[in-house]
Protein backbone atom coordinates (compact mmCIF):
# COMPACT_ATOMS: atom_id res chain seq x y z
CA UNK A 1 0.00 0.00 0.00
CA UNK A 2 1.49 3.62 -0.84
CA UNK A 3 0.08 6.82 0.71
CA UNK A 4 0.49 10.62 0.49
CA UNK A 5 1.26 13.32 3.27
CA UNK A 6 2.32 16.81 3.53
CA UNK A 7 2.68 19.34 6.37
CA UNK A 8 -0.07 21.83 7.44
CA UNK A 9 1.50 24.61 5.02
CA UNK A 10 2.75 22.25 1.93
CA UNK A 11 6.33 22.94 2.27
CA UNK A 12 7.39 19.22 3.38
CA UNK A 13 5.20 16.04 0.69
CA UNK A 14 5.67 12.53 2.18
CA UNK A 15 5.57 9.64 -0.63
CA UNK A 16 5.35 6.66 1.27
CA UNK A 17 4.56 2.47 1.37
CA UNK A 18 3.17 1.41 4.07
CA UNK A 19 4.96 -2.07 5.95
CA UNK A 20 1.06 -2.75 6.73
CA UNK A 21 -2.25 -0.98 7.62
CA UNK A 22 -1.67 -1.48 10.86
CA UNK A 23 -1.63 1.44 13.33
CA UNK A 24 -0.19 1.53 16.58
CA UNK A 25 -0.82 3.80 19.82
CA UNK A 26 2.02 5.05 21.57
CA UNK A 27 1.64 6.33 24.62
CA UNK A 28 5.14 6.78 26.03
CA UNK A 29 5.83 10.16 27.81
CA UNK A 30 7.93 11.80 24.94
CA UNK A 31 4.93 10.90 22.57
CA UNK A 32 2.85 12.34 24.77
CA UNK A 33 5.04 15.17 25.09
CA UNK A 34 5.60 15.77 21.52
CA UNK A 35 2.02 15.18 20.53
CA UNK A 36 -0.17 16.49 23.23
CA UNK A 37 -1.77 12.68 23.23
CA UNK A 38 -0.78 9.34 22.24
CA UNK A 39 0.87 8.94 19.01
CA UNK A 40 -1.04 7.11 16.30
CA UNK A 41 1.45 5.70 14.06
CA UNK A 42 2.06 3.48 10.71
CA UNK A 43 4.92 1.87 10.10
CA UNK A 44 6.72 3.08 6.69
CA UNK A 45 10.11 1.26 7.24
CA UNK A 46 12.63 2.48 5.30
CA UNK A 47 10.31 3.26 2.16
CA UNK A 48 9.88 7.57 2.29
CA UNK A 49 10.56 9.73 -0.18
CA UNK A 50 10.48 13.38 1.18
CA UNK A 51 9.93 15.97 -1.08
CA UNK A 52 10.92 19.64 0.58
CA UNK A 53 13.73 17.68 2.63
CA UNK A 54 15.69 21.41 3.34
CA UNK A 55 12.32 22.12 5.52
CA UNK A 56 12.63 19.03 7.63
CA UNK A 57 14.24 19.53 10.94
CA UNK A 58 15.56 16.37 13.10
CA UNK A 59 15.48 16.10 16.78
CA UNK A 60 17.26 13.56 18.41
CA UNK A 61 14.64 12.46 20.94
CA UNK A 62 17.00 9.46 22.04
CA UNK A 63 20.41 7.57 21.59
CA UNK A 64 18.18 5.41 19.05
CA UNK A 65 15.43 7.87 17.79
CA UNK A 66 14.59 11.02 15.97
CA UNK A 67 11.63 13.10 15.47
CA UNK A 68 11.00 14.91 12.23
CA UNK A 69 8.73 18.36 11.85
CA UNK A 70 8.48 20.91 9.08
CA UNK A 71 10.87 23.79 10.38
CA UNK A 72 8.36 25.94 9.06
CA UNK A 73 4.74 25.25 10.30
CA UNK A 74 5.81 22.89 12.81
CA UNK A 75 4.31 19.78 12.07
CA UNK A 76 4.92 16.38 12.72
CA UNK A 77 6.17 14.05 9.91
CA UNK A 78 8.35 11.53 11.65
CA UNK A 79 9.40 9.09 14.51
CA UNK A 80 12.63 7.78 13.07
CA UNK A 81 14.30 4.38 14.56
CA UNK A 82 18.06 4.87 13.79
CA UNK A 83 19.14 1.23 14.16
CA UNK A 84 16.70 -0.28 12.05
CA UNK A 85 16.39 3.06 10.05
CA UNK A 86 12.74 2.73 9.88
CA UNK A 87 10.34 5.76 9.57
CA UNK A 88 6.82 5.74 11.75
CA UNK A 89 4.08 8.50 10.66
CA UNK A 90 1.89 10.33 12.37
CA UNK A 91 -1.25 8.54 10.50
CA UNK A 92 -3.41 11.73 10.72
CA UNK A 93 -1.11 13.16 7.89
CA UNK A 94 -1.63 10.75 5.95
CA UNK A 95 -4.70 9.71 2.82
CA UNK A 96 -7.82 9.54 5.30
CA UNK A 97 -9.57 7.08 3.17
CA UNK A 98 -6.71 4.53 3.52
CA UNK A 99 -8.12 0.84 5.00
CA UNK A 100 -6.27 1.55 8.29
CA UNK A 101 -6.58 -0.87 11.53
CA UNK A 102 -5.22 0.39 15.26
CA UNK A 103 -3.57 -3.47 16.05
CA UNK A 104 -1.66 -2.49 19.42
CA UNK A 105 -0.76 -0.26 21.74
CA UNK A 106 2.88 0.21 23.22
CA UNK A 107 3.95 1.90 26.62
CA UNK A 108 0.48 0.87 28.20
CA UNK A 109 2.25 1.08 31.15
CA UNK A 110 2.72 5.25 30.79
CA UNK A 111 -0.90 5.68 29.25
CA UNK A 112 -2.48 8.23 31.92
CA UNK A 113 -5.79 6.95 33.56
CA UNK A 114 -7.61 10.07 31.61
CA UNK A 115 -8.29 8.34 28.35
CA UNK A 116 -9.33 4.84 27.07
CA UNK A 117 -8.83 3.56 23.38
CA UNK A 118 -11.49 1.14 23.03
CA UNK A 119 -10.15 -0.90 20.36
CA UNK A 120 -9.03 -4.78 21.35
CA UNK A 121 -5.04 -4.37 20.93
CA UNK A 122 -2.18 -6.28 21.74
CA UNK A 123 -0.99 -4.51 24.96
CA UNK A 124 2.84 -3.98 25.34
CA UNK A 125 4.38 -2.29 28.65
CA UNK A 126 7.82 -0.12 27.88
CA UNK A 127 9.99 -3.07 28.86
CA UNK A 128 8.40 -5.03 26.92
CA UNK A 129 8.87 -2.65 23.75
CA UNK A 130 12.45 -2.88 24.64
CA UNK A 131 12.79 -6.41 24.82
CA UNK A 132 11.09 -6.73 21.26
CA UNK A 133 13.73 -4.53 19.63
CA UNK A 134 16.83 -6.04 21.57
CA UNK A 135 15.81 -9.54 20.33
CA UNK A 136 15.36 -8.09 17.01
CA UNK A 137 11.56 -9.90 16.36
Amino acid sequence: MNGKGKCLCGSVQLEVEYASNELAACHCSMCRNWSGGPMLAIDCADSIKISGESNVVRYQSSDWAERGFCGKCGTHLFYFLVPSNEYHLPVGLLNPDENFKLTHQIFIDEKPEYYELKNQTQNMTGAEVFAHFESGK
